[in-house]
């Protein structure tokens, strides 16, 4: 066996490795299409809030409630696009789509998106809504990158630009709307189209 043969069977053993602890069936479309819920709901929130009688939101009031309907619906078809979009990518790759790897991916996913889920909910009802919108940024990065050391697609920059996003925004609250739908709505397009151009060159 020659050198170059030896070299070419050990990066295929490489690949197969990180294959086989690695979620491989994250689609670019998941991102786009999850980045378009969240502009189309940011959309729908700045019109409600904007020709509501006070212009601002406070917690027990009907303004907010629809405020977070319209987050959990963002939220719920994103993620059942994205179940979709990545059930149906792993049935024609003939890839198992619930194994340990996804389970390990889920866990390091939810652990910090459902501990600043409560925190947010935590500060929400002391009244102190001006850095929710930089704490879901932050906690959704950090989710990322936990997430991402068990999944492909590099997934870990998309988190520490949402980490930054969301710190910026920490340091001008003013402007965390308009951070917000850069964060989930176009960030998410960008990096799902990114994905799209790797897959079709794979």
């Amino acid at each position: 066996m020659s050198e170059q043969d030896y070299l070419k069977d050990l990066s295929e053993i490489k690949n197969l490795m990180n294959r086989s602890s690695r979620f491989i069936s994250l689609s670019g479309w998941a991102g786009i299409m999850a980045g378009m819920y969240a502009i189309i709901g940011g959309i729908v929130a700045y019109y409600i809030v904007a020709n509501s009688a006070r212009e601002y939101l406070i917690l027990d009031g009907y303004v907010f409630k629809i405020i977070m309907l319209d987050l959990f619906l963002i939220a719920f078809f994103s993620v059942v696009t994205a179940v979709f979009i990545t059930t149906r990518r792993a049935k024609k790759d003939g890839v198992k789509i619930w194994d340990d790897t996804t389970k390990r991916l889920l866990i390091n996913f939810l652990i910090p998106l459902i501990t600043g889920g409560i925190y947010i909910i935590i500060i929400l009802g002391q009244q102190k809504y001006g850095q929710t919108g930089a704490l879901m940024l932050i906690f959704y990065g950090l989710s990322l990158v936990s997430a991402a050391k068990y999944s492909i697609g590099h997934i870990r920059y998309l988190g520490f630009i949402e980490i930054t996003l969301g710190l910026i925004c920490a340091i001008f609250p003013g402007y965390g709307f308009w951070l917000w739908m850069l964060g989930f709505g176009v960030m998410h397009i960008v990096y799902g189209a990114i994905m799209l151009i790797a897959e079709r060159k794979d």
